[in-house]
């Protein structure tokens, strides 16, 4: 394996945490949206990472190998029930529903993903500074 192999597989860890960013600040950015129904409610989502190892790609191109992101699945549970008969999207019971979000959880989910991100760039800029040693070997 070399050293832009090395590259090539951080990179695709730095587009899978890219995703989850994405996938928690759609969840923040819902967390306090109301539907009148239990299914009308957002239901918070995150990535499916699946890691491509050495053996199951083809052994000429080792570029394949790294993270890719399988899906994007529901993971949040039943929406939240309020009682707020003076809101205008309350049933006839007077509910509304609000998604079942944690914001302490998604936050933490956040720091997780951004410091995976963090990582994947040093090992880039690890592997780019080997590469510029090796060149400075035959001087």
């Amino acid at each position: 394996m070399s050293l832009f192999d090395a590259m090539n597989i951080a990179s695709t860890s730095l587009t899978a945490q890219t995703t989850k960013l994405n996938t928690i600040a759609k969840n923040m950015a819902n967390a306090n949206t109301v539907a009148s129904t239990p299914e009308a409610a957002y239901t918070a989502q995150a990535p499916l990472f699946r890691a491509i190892l050495d053996g199951q790609i083809d052994p000429n191109d080792p570029s394949q190998m790294g993270v890719v992101v399988e899906d994007i699945v529901e993971v949040g549970g039943p929406a939240r029930q309020e009682f707020n008969p003076a809101h205008p999207l309350a049933d006839e019971n007077g509910y509304i529903y609000k998604p079942d979000i944690d914001a302490a959880t998604e936050m933490a989910e956040m720091m997780q993903a951004s410091r995976s991100f963090q990582n994947s760039v040093e090992a880039i800029n690890t592997a780019k500074q080997l590469a510029l040693r090796t060149l400075t070997l035959g001087k």
